[in-house]
């Protein structure tokens, strides 16, 4: 099953590519690999929440919004490549805005590994990074960004 079938299976919807918020586009593709900028939690051109986890926004709610981050990033690999062209996922790299002595990070970022888990099967596991940062743009409590392999 292709990528356009499992997320009309699982009852989600690509959302609109984010317009660049800076002087970047939002995918490359270079070889068989494309790269996607940092996607923040926008959704209709606002960011879905604000603040660090760990104080402002709960571990949970930040979870939900690194889903939100990778939908945005398939959309702008969608934007260049097709969803449908991705073979494998190859790296995640989610940073999470933290509150002092705030860790979880990790399970902050499960919320974009486990849509890509569900979307791909097998072809979802992937490396990753999960990093605790001072600040994200807008105020975001999290970003993420993608590289995948495309055939």
């Amino acid at each position: 099953m292709n990528a356009s079938a499992r997320l009309e299976q699982l009852g989600v919807t690509l959302p609109d590519l984010v317009a660049p918020l800076a002087s970047y586009v939002p995918a490359v593709r270079t070889g068989n690999l494309v790269y996607t900028s940092g996607q923040l939690p926008i959704v209709a051109g606002k960011v879905a929440g604000t603040g660090k986890v760990g104080t402002d926004v709960n571990p949970d709610d930040a979870k939900a919004m690194a889903r939100l981050c990778a939908l945005n990033a398939l959309a702008a690999v969608n934007s260049l490549v097709g969803i449908d062209a991705v073979v494998r996922v190859v790296k995640v790299v989610g940073f999470v805005a933290s509150a002092p002595g705030f860790n979880g990070q990790p399970g902050v970022v499960n919320g974009a590994s486990e849509l890509l888990g569900e979307v791909f099967g097998d072809q979802g596991a992937h490396a990753r990074s999960a990093v605790g940062v001072s600040e994200l743009p807008l105020d975001a409590p999290v970003e993420v960004e993608l590289i995948v392999e495309v055939g």
